[in-house]
């Protein structure tokens, strides 16, 4: 045997795989660029949570400033220092007024309803204008604007033929179109655009099923 017929080890040319050939478990193996298969919606897709830092800073600073004064006064009259004016009248005032006053019951209120205004922000998700998508792979969650889906479904309705304008509003759970056709039957068009509408819905990937409304009218004459 010559030299040349010897190949080396490391210069050997490596066996590729053909896309269309199976892999090692037998399956057949994806060709590249394929686009992966949504994964199986259970229905428990929610919402995204909002962080909601401006609320949360707000009630932190004016619970830190409160605790920081009243710790403060406290202080100074354990190192026998005056009260401060106002924990003075405050004191002076709980002792006087009535608990059906109303200087007792506006305060008393206006805390009550901010007490109520931070529990709904904390056991609700916020972030309205995210419509969540379905997930394509584990763990990995997608959103949509809804004016970006807005967007692109009065392009979609533009499409259709007779339509001259369309005004699209899209909700959590509904899509409205409000459409002026200058020619062809309303019907036609309003069937056209339920087709329309229905399968860019459908493209969005969105996770919930949403429902659809169209509203055909003819121009106003000037």
């Amino acid at each position: 045997m010559s030299d040349d017929d010897a190949q080396r080890p490391d210069t050997r040319p490596v066996p590729t795989l053909d896309k269309e050939s199976g892999g090692p478990d037998g399956g057949a193996r994806p060709a590249a660029g394929d686009t992966p298969e949504p994964v199986a919606d259970d229905g428990r897709t929610g919402r995204f949570w909002s962080a909601r830092r401006v609320p949360a800073a707000v009630a932190a600073l004016v619970l830190l400033g409160a605790a920081g004064l009243l710790l403060y006064d406290v202080a100074a009259v354990r190192a026998h220092h005056p009260a401060m004016a106002w924990r003075r009248r405050l004191a002076r005032e709980l002792a006087t007024r009535h608990l059906d006053d109303p200087w007792v019951l506006g305060p008393a209120a206006l805390a009550v309803v901010l007490g109520l205004w931070l529990i709904v922000l904390a056991v609700t998700p916020g972030l309205r204008q995210v419509l969540p998508m379905r997930p394509v792979a584990p763990g990995i969650r997608a959103g949509l604007d809804r004016k970006a889906a807005a967007l692109v479904l009065r392009d979609r309705a533009m499409e259709v033929s007779g339509v001259q304008s369309v005004r699209m509003s899209v909700s959590r759970r509904k899509a409205t179109a409000r459409a002026v056709s200058h020619f062809r039957e309303l019907d036609e068009v309003r069937a056209d655009l339920d087709v329309a509408l229905g399968e860019g819905l459908r493209q969005l990937g969105l996770a919930h099923r949403f429902g659809l409304t169209v509203h055909v009218r003819r121009p106003k004459k000037r």
